[in-house]
């Protein structure tokens, strides 16, 4: 298989400034994959204006019950306006029970169908991660096995440190810890869901234990703790490179050609699952 590394723009459609960043980042930089929500107010542009103008990219849904409008109705996870309302917590919590199981699923069928309706979908991922509740990953399996979506997005993160004070002291750090540790656990579990459908995933993420704080160096050396043959996606978040903010240093990454030449010495192929489905 060799080394594959998967520089992946989550959020797209959500706004046309994260579409217009997907287009810069895709035509002058080393961006080839990106995962639009169905339920963003700029899915319309998303597929109609920047995908013509993309067509090696590789796209995944990215599977959104946590804001934004639904799509389908959904009394347990929305407000009475068809907003969604609920966290994390709420799903790790209700993941047990038939009624938001079923609306979850339907919500998601509905996303993916509606994704599917425009352009071909190579995997499945999820805002904030939800699709990583054992009981949610089912459903998303279930529905990747019946949409012939060949990859599946899992978590598992090693642990590494970058050499810099101001990305470890500050609340976030400790925080994307833990968060590190619930998805890694969830990723064990998570694998044998994978194997029962017969569906693939990427073997390593970066993006996790520096959200909010991802730049060249966390890419550089998330890679250098990887010592073998491996599919690693880093996800980052879209962002106009004129807005100045967290989110736009993140996604400047993908204009890097130092990073991109420090990748590729590093033995790996900077692909997309799409390449990966053929």
């Amino acid at each position: 298989m060799g080394k594959k590394f998967i520089l992946n723009a989550d959020d797209f459609g959500i706004k046309k400034g994260y579409n217009k960043a997907v287009l810069e980042g895709y035509n002058n930089g080393f961006l080839m994959s990106a995962s639009i929500c169905a339920n963003g107010e700029a899915f319309s542009a998303a597929v109609n204006d920047i995908l013509p103008e993309c067509p090696g990219i590789g796209l995944g849904v990215h599977l959104n019950i946590i804001e934004g409008k639904s799509l389908t109705k959904c009394r347990f996870l929305t407000n009475k306006n068809g907003q969604f309302n609920k966290g994390y917590l709420y799903f790790i919590l209700n993941s047990h029970k038939k009624a938001v199981l079923e609306e979850i699923e339907q919500e998601f069928r509905a996303q993916i169908e509606k994704v599917n309706s425009y352009t071909a979908i190579d995997h499945l991922d999820s805002h904030v991660h939800t699709h990583a509740i054992p009981e949610i990953f089912n459903i998303t399996c279930k529905l990747a096995k019946e949409y012939k979506i060949p990859f599946v997005r899992t978590q598992k993160e090693l642990p590494y440190m970058v050499p810099s004070l101001k990305k470890h002291l500050n609340l976030s750090y400790p925080l994307n810890v833990i968060k590190i540790l619930i998805l890694n656990t969830f990723t064990q579990i998570n694998k044998k869901t994978l194997a029962d459908y017969d569906l693939k995933t990427n073997d390593y993420l970066l993006g996790v234990g520096y959200t909010g704080m991802m730049d060249a160096k966390t890419i550089e050396y998330g890679l250098k703790n990887i010592d073998k043959d491996a599919i690693v996606e880093a996800l980052i978040h879209p962002c106009a490179s004129a807005v100045k903010n967290s989110h736009s240093e993140e996604f400047s990454l993908t204009l890097d050609k130092n990073l991109e030449y420090i990748i590729k010495q590093s033995g790996y192929e900077i692909t997309n699952y799409k390449n990966l489905s053929l």
